[in-house]
């Protein structure tokens, strides 16, 4: 009798090599990006060439930010010459996604955007200190 645990074994090893290529495919069209620290809060730059802003939506969902949007193929024709075809392309195009874990100091409502030169620039806040609890605490007599 042969145990499952065997078969369970083998079909992860068998897909791996596939989950490995995913991954690699979603790393190439992950936007470059840098994140720094500021005194008042943190800097986040992601490089986003031929990317309009009104394609980009920036979000977040609990503790994290994300960036999403969509990189479209612009149509350019062929040019024919001495009987061939001249057609060359090294862009890549396509959805992207990056997401980004908020310090726990950070204020996720006081995230700003802004798009230049093909760089969206996020600026995260640090929240403010909270004051240390305040209670009067009453005196009973005995």
């Amino acid at each position: 009798m042969v145990e499952s645990t065997h078969a369970a074994g083998f079909w992860p090893s068998l897909y791996e090599p596939l989950r490995a290529a995913g991954r690699k495919v979603a790393d190439w069209f992950a936007p470059a990006s840098d994140a720094s620290g500021v005194k008042d809060g943190y800097v986040i730059n992601i490089e986003l060439p031929g990317v309009k802003p009104e394609e980009i939506e920036v979000s977040v969902h609990g503790e994290t930010l994300i960036v999403k949007g969509e990189k479209r193929a612009e149509r350019e024709e062929t040019k024919e010459e001495g009987g061939r075809t001249w057609f060359f392309s090294e862009r890549t195009y396509g959805s992207f996604q990056r997401s980004f874990r908020l310090p726990p100091d950070a204020d996720p409502a006081k995230i700003a955007a802004t798009a230049k030169d093909g760089v969206l620039t996020l600026t995260v806040a640090k929240a403010a200190p909270a004051a240390p609890a305040q209670r009067k605490i009453e005196i009973r007599s005995l």
